[in-house]
Order: structure tokens, then sequence, then C-alpha cells
């Protein structure tokens, strides 16, 4: 996966980044689906094993052009875990409430608590990038929240927080095709909206600024991640990969029994051979 990720400072040119790519696996989409199911079933486990622990909180971001694939993508990827510990924040324009108070406002709101994982559809980079296109702050107010959102995510990442971000990044003949899709197709026409249109005429300029996202945001705590999304079966692929290496790497492991709870149970002769157990494993 560490190919798609965008390294700190790196330049980034996104027709260089293939969007149709799925080298990964050699164009196998068996091999992927296949793949991608195992890691689905490591990831509610280890979504499991978070929560129970307490110790870390996961926040995923998934950002992309209208049609991307950023609700196939959760529906997808994180079919199965317990939604006791997770969540999906969408972000749409903002309230009159939440354009009285700062940009993160909003964000601090609805962040992950320990032990659990949130998932956020579209995000505070909306505040960088929609901003940009439809002029909504100032040129030098928006370059200043480059810096901010660095500074808010190591804030994050330092009181225990993993963030990793996804660019669904799609061509625009295949954002066409899905858009189509929708017309087309009774159980898809609902997500149809005329803005799908209207934001599209601003195509090369989202490229262009999501290219100064991906430079300026991809940091050693925060990385992006470029994802190949033509094939929805490969962004599913590179997704579910990325989060359970991650999660992998976090070291976590099932807490036994809290000294207080053991000692409640003292006394219970039904508890006794289990809390015999208990004490000759590793703690």
């Amino acid at each position: 996966m560490k190919r798609y990720r965008v390294e700190p400072q790196e330049k980034v040119d996104l027709e260089k980044w293939g969007p149709a790519d799925v080298s990964g696996v050699d164009g196998s989409q068996e091999k992927a689906e296949r793949d991608s199911a195992r890691w689905t079933r490591q990831l509610e486990r280890l979504q499991e094993v978070l929560h129970a622990e307490h110790r870390h909180a996961i926040l995923v971001v998934l950002q992309g052009m209208d049609a991307a694939g950023k609700d196939g993508t959760i529906r997808r990827v994180f079919e199965g875990v317990n939604p006791q510990g997770v969540r999906v924040v969408g972000f749409k324009q903002p309230t009159p409430l939440e354009r009285d108070h700062d940009f993160l406002w909003r964000v601090h709101a609805v962040l992950p608590a320990l032990g659990e994982m949130v998932i956020f559809n579209r995000s505070h980079y909306e505040d960088v990038l929609a901003a940009r296109i439809h002029k909504l702050a100032p040129k030098k107010v928006i370059r200043h929240r480059f810096d901010e959102i660095n500074e808010f995510e190591r804030t994050l990442t330092d009181e225990g927080t993993t963030i990793l971000k996804f660019f669904l990044h799609i061509s625009s003949g295949e954002q066409i095709r899905r858009l189509r899709d929708r017309l087309t197709d009774p159980a898809k026409r609902w997500k149809f909206s005329g803005t799908d249109l209207a934001e599209r005429r601003f195509w090369e300029k989202y490229q262009k600024a999501y290219e100064e996202v991906l430079e300026r945001t991809s940091t050693s705590w925060a990385p992006w991640f470029v994802v190949p999304s033509n094939s929805k079966w490969y962004r599913d692929w590179v997704v579910s990969g990325t989060i359970v290496r991650a999660l992998e790497g976090l070291g976590m492991h099932v807490p036994g029994l809290s000294d207080e709870a053991r000692e409640s149970l003292k006394g219970e002769p039904w508890a006794a051979a289990a809390l015999r157990r208990q004490a000759t494993e590793p703690r």
C-alpha cells in the first residue's frame, strides 16, 4: 500500500496517479476481493480489540469528487464492524451556527473518543477545497488553514488518535459513467443531485485544489493515500488493507480482568477455576 501514500512535502501531479491502476494485485479482481474479504474479517476483530483496550482512537477521512465512492467504501469496507464502536459523520454545508465559529469548531464535537473509530464522509478539508473553489473565504485565510489543519491533526495524534486520510481518485470519464448510472438505475436515482453537475464544471480547479491539499497536509502523523478508485473492488482492497495494517501496528491486546473485577469475584465458587487460569496467563 505504500505506493499510494503521499510522502511529506512530496510534489503531487494527479495526472500521474492513475485512477485506473490495479497493479497491486496484477489486475486480479479475484485476488483483490479475496484479500478484502479477509481484511474485513480482521477489521471486525481489530475494532473489537480497539473498543475493549480503550487506549487508541481511529479517524478515517474519506475525500473525493462526487461519485468517487465514499458511501460505497463505508458500506463495503466496514461491513461487520460493531456499530457500538464505530460512527460515520457526514459533512454538509456549514449551518449558520457553525459559520459563526472557527472552521474546526464543528469537527471537535464529532472526533473519536478512545476505543472508538470514526469515519468522516467529507471533512474539515472542505474548508480548503469548496471554500477555495467558490471563494467562500479570502485566499490568505485559506492558506492559513493548511497550517491550522496540520497542527490540529498533530494534536490529535499526540493524544492517541491514529489518522488515515484517503483521497478516492477517479477519472472524469468514470465520474460521468457513475452519474449516468444514478439517473438510469431507479435504486440509485435518489442519490443524483443538481449540484453534482454544477460542481463537475469545476473539475480542473478541484484537481488543482486537491493537489495542494495532498502536498501541504500529508504528514508523517496524518498521511494521505491517493486511492485508484475507477475500479471499486481495487479501491476497497487499498483502503481495507491500509486500515488493517495501521491497526495491527498499534500492538493492541484484549485486556484481562481488572484488579477491581478480580477482587469482586473472590469467594465466588463458580468463578474460582477461571480466576486460577487467568492467574497463570501473561498480563
